[in-house]
């Protein structure tokens, strides 16, 4: 079975950081493109940064740039979101996700959120003083 699992979120004080970890069961994660989304109260899910399989190139949304990291373990199965200098706005539940058809950056960031079959159950990330 194909399972996705977040980890990492809390709560946390405004320029404080947090890592993330996105670990794959049932499949090679550095097989495919990553990407990290997130989703506030009354807000679309938007994407965050993405990674891409085999030459491990990123990109990252204008929101993110300078502040996340996006980096994979392929040991260890997982990809990892290194979030510092938070900001309320960051405030959201994060999500992981993959899909077969997705295994470069430019293919992975220039779809839909609806593109991608595997996905996460979340982990919530609160930046608040």
């Amino acid at each position: 079975q194909l399972q996705l699992v977040e980890s990492g979120g809390g709560l946390v004080q405004p320029g404080g950081s947090l890592r993330l970890a996105c670990e794959a069961s049932g499949f090679t994660l550095d097989f495919y493109a990553i990407g990290w989304f997130r989703q506030a109260p009354g807000k679309e899910r938007e994407g965050v940064p993405w990674i891409g399989s085999s030459d491990g190139s990123t990109y990252y949304a204008n929101s993110a740039e300078a502040r996340f990291t996006i980096s994979r373990d392929n040991a260890k199965n997982t990809v990892y979101l290194q979030m510092n200098n938070l900001k309320p706005e960051d405030t959201a539940v994060y999500y992981c996700a993959a899909d077969p058809r997705l295994i470069t950056t430019v293919q992975a960031m220039c779809v839909s959120h609806f593109e991608y079959n595997y996905w996460g159950q979340g982990t919530q990330v609160t930046v608040s003083s």
